[in-house]
């Protein structure tokens, strides 16, 4: 069977009050894609749209023709980022609600938990906290899980074994990661469901080790390995440092190489980046990745396949991150450099790791 594909899907896209005040009237991600330039010869800035052209979520046009061109190429599902910071405050959650509410795009969906506090240097403003991460104890958890049941209830909602599947993007900084798993599997048990599949995020970016190993003895169905696709080890790290002392300082620079993002072992479900590049967010403080290409991420794709081979049918997920993380670099949406290839990779690699 081919891998069931899940790509992450950020829903900053439309000007919310919280984003007026803190960066200006009508700020969304498209301010800083579009305002990114080049900081050394060779880099690739601004990465412009294509066919789908500077959106906004709260078209339901968009969010349709974005479905569309996923599921063509091989995309089983999005992950919605969902953000809940605890006493019920959350963010950008219109688009998402509007596809519940709606029932349309008929296409699978889940939710991954953004559990982590705003702060300015997603925007380059470091040392600025806009919303806090707060965890509030059972009652607050029970509030959480109330406000998401009805998206677990729906037809759409992407599922292992008849189980919601939901993702937690820091789990490291859970209180009590075991007790969340357990109050989390207990109530969806009491809501009828047949239960979750918990997925943690295994955070290993630049490769100096996982931020979290236990989600096996917490009691989470899979974790995810996350690991950017550049090589970095001594000899690397060395000739980043000897480049922005060229350059008189600036991001780090890394080559983009597919495979440094397959786990190192079987006990972790993969996660696959066409690219990286937040310097648009970040500015000289951000990382590159150079040498990316559609055909490299192809076999990536490809590989992380393979790596799943040994898993049932229902568990081969395979995260792509992400459909539209343009001011990371990362998307799978079509660019005016490449059109629909960072699509059509995801396609080709798909088939080719099922041998199909």
């Amino acid at each position: 069977m081919t891998a069931r594909a899940v790509a992450f899907y950020l829903p900053q896209f439309f000007p919310i009050p919280e984003n007026d005040e803190w960066w200006g009237p009508g700020f969304t991600e498209w301010t800083n894609v579009a305002r990114a330039r080049g900081l050394f010869p060779g880099h690739r800035q601004p990465h412009i749209p294509g066919e789908l052209g500077f959106y906004d979520l709260r078209v339901a046009e968009t969010r349709a023709a974005q479905a569309h061109l996923a599921a063509q190429h091989g995309v089983e599902a999005f992950a919605y980022w969902h953000y809940w910071f605890g006493g019920g405050e959350t963010i950008l959650e219109r688009p998402f609600q509007e596809v519940l509410r709606s029932g349309a795009p008929d296409f699978k969906f889940c939710l991954a938990w953004a559990n982590q506090s705003w702060t300015g240097a997603w925007h380059g403003a470091h040392g600025r906290v806009l919303r806090e991460q707060r965890y509030l104890g059972r009652e607050d958890e029970q509030a959480h899980f109330t406000s998401v049941l009805p998206a677990f209830r729906d037809e759409r909602y992407l599922r292992v074994d008849e189980r919601p599947v939901f993702y937690v993007f820091r789990p490291e900084e859970l209180p009590d990661a075991a007790r969340f798993v357990d109050h989390w599997q207990g109530l969806a048990r009491a809501a009828g469901l047949p239960g979750l599949y918990l997925v943690a995020e295994v955070s290993d970016l630049v490769g100096a080790g996982p931020r979290y190993e236990n989600h096996d003895a917490d009691g989470f169905d899979a974790g995810v390995y996350m690991r950017l696709p550049a090589r970095t080890d001594g000899l690397a790290r060395l000739r980043m440092r000897a480049l922005r002392k060229v350059l008189g300082g600036g991001p780090e620079i890394y080559r983009y190489e597919a495979s440094a993002s397959l786990p190192p072992s079987r006990r972790y479900l993969p996660c696959v980046y066409p690219n990286w590049d937040n310097t648009p967010r970040s500015g000289r403080r951000g990382l590159v990745l150079t040498g990316s290409h559609p055909d490299r991420f192809e076999k990536g794709v490809r590989a992380a396949s393979q790596h799943l081979v040994t898993r049932s049918d229902q568990e081969r997920l395979l995260w792509i991150k992400s459909w539209n993380e343009w001011a990371e670099g990362n998307h799978l949406e079509p660019d005016l450099e490449h059109g629909r290839r960072w699509l059509e990779a995801v396609r080709d690699g798909l088939a080719a790791g099922s041998g199909t």
